[in-house]
């Protein structure tokens, strides 16, 4: 069966495999460590309300026949010790259906939790996860050899990640023809890393080489992965730097170290193999019925990308969308616009008279910009899904319509669970009242820096919410 396999890639696909291990533990974690206070029974979008009104066929889970918060946490549970083993090796010590069980439990419980996760699983990388942890079903264990057709498709997934992310670009935002959007991007990314600051501070000719080469690798280069080897490799490896660039430089969960995963797969196994000293079996199996079917799954995968395709090949490409809701082949991009201007919302309790200027306190987020002597902390590849959504309500605040007045509610109750959410909050007691305002943030510059040791500057630019207690929110609900 050698026109089916590809011994060749073997440690690509151990180390794609572990890899992708790694990123379901991380997405795990996160959901058991944040579902309580964003989607419990009594979170700010309450998984119940949600399947009550949304049928299954639209949104395939677990939890559409039956939820609780204790059966949520064991599913997020059972994923992230699975994936915690497969990073270790056990998967590949299973045979093939073994193995195939595996990463179907891993796929299906994660697919369960984002069919149900609404606005806080709304982002890109919980679909390119899943399309890649799908595809990673058919790779097989240790003892086989990897199929040439799974191989082929991870490669198209890295395609239209990379090339949609590129058109998305140079169809949006003028700043990407103009080559000036990171005079503006690390300044105003969703969440700054300790290092953001420096990037930010770099001569504007070096951001314009930074564009340049985004452009030519998302654009141009990418076509390489159609390329044979050692073409492929090394078109591979310029994702693997680029990607490695872009977590130095800002916070985006998994998405940059998940493409760097997935194109570890298309490195040519011989220059893997000069650096990591595993011994592969001396014999890979071949299962003719395996590869007839990969075949069909291939012929799916085939059939299901006219839709992303086209999305590719449109003027009014749409990035970030999902066609099926098992999230199989899906449309990707990232940044079609570049924010100017960084606006965060600051919360704010007071134990005492809303008038009393002093009496009002901040709480911190963890990730966020909040209090400007706080240097950004690095999160990535770790999801910290509130502080993100933040980031969007500092843009418009109808992004928060359904969840911002029950997360002010929470605050004003001192709810337990949302105040793990966060930083810190500034009374050990339920505050009588809490206010959202709104600050225009900036970096420091290099004197400002030396003379305050401020990363930032803020500056007032209105009030979002005003304050409320909880009787407000009460009354405003009835109403």
């Amino acid at each position: 069966m050698g026109w089916a396999y590809d011994p060749g890639y073997w440690l690509s696909r151990l180390v794609f495999t572990r890899g992708l291990a790694l990123v379901y533990a991380l997405a795990f974690l996160a959901a058991r460590n944040q579902f309580r206070a964003l989607l419990g029974t009594h979170g700010l979008l309450p998984i119940p309300r949600f399947v009550s009104r949304v049928p299954f066929r639209r949104a395939p889970s677990l939890f559409q026949w039956r939820y609780s918060d204790a059966l949520f946490e064991g599913c997020c549970w059972v994923g992230f010790l699975l994936a915690a083993a497969a990073l270790g090796g056990a998967a590949d010590l299973l045979p093939l259906p073994g193995w195939l069980a595996w990463w179907v439990v891993l796929w299906a419980l994660y697919l369960s939790i984002v069919n149900v996760g609404q606005t806080w699983y709304g982002f890109g990388w919980e679909s390119l996860l899943l399309e890649t942890g799908f595809l990673a079903i058919f790779l097989g264990p240790a003892g086989f050899a990897p199929p040439i057709a799974v191989l082929w498709m991870l490669r198209w997934v890295l395609f239209r990640l990379e090339f949609g992310a590129g058109l998305i670009k140079m169809r949006g935002d003028r700043c990407w023809r103009e080559l000036t959007c990171l005079d503006y991007h690390h300044e105003t990314q969703p969440m700054p890393n300790p290092l953001s600051w420096y990037f930010h501070r770099l001569p504007r000719p070096l951001h314009r080489v930074e564009v340049l080469a985004n452009h030519a690798t998302q654009l141009v280069l990418i076509f390489g992965l159609a390329a044979p080897q050692p073409f492929a490799g090394a078109t591979a490896l310029v994702v693997v730097v680029t990607q490695g660039y872009l977590m130095l430089s800002g916070n985006f969960a998994w998405l940059n170290f998940l493409t760097l995963v997935l194109a570890t797969s298309a490195l040519d196994g011989r220059w893997l193999h000069a650096v990591l000293r595993v011994d592969r079996p001396a014999h890979l199996q071949e299962p003719g019925w395996f590869a007839v079917v990969v075949l069909l799954l291939a012929a799916g995968v085939l059939a299901l990308s006219y839709r992303p395709a086209r999305n590719l090949l449109s003027r009014r490409q749409v990035m970030n969308a999902s066609f099926d809701p098992l999230h199989l082949v899906n449309t990707y991009g990232a940044f079609g616009s570049v924010t100017r201007t960084r606006y965060e919302l600051v919360v704010e309790g007071t134990l005492g008279d809303p008038d009393d200027a002093a009496g009002w306190r901040e709480y911190e987020f963890k990730g966020k910009p909040g209090n400007p002597t706080r240097r950004p902390r690095q999160w990535a590849p770790y999801h910290l899904r509130l502080d993100w959504l933040m980031w969007f309500l500092g843009i418009s605040v109808g992004y928060g319509d359904r969840w911002l007045l029950p997360f002010v509610a929470q605050l004003l109750r001192a709810d337990p669970a949302t105040l793990r959410l966060l930083r810190s909050a500034p009374f050990g007691e339920p505050p009588r009242f809490v206010r959202v305002r709104r600050f225009r943030y900036r970096f420091t510059s290099p004197q400002e820096r030396r003379e305050t040791g401020a990363w930032w500057v803020r500056s007032p630019a209105g009030t979002v919410v005003p304050p409320l207690s909880l009787r407000d929110i009460d009354r405003a609900v009835r109403v």
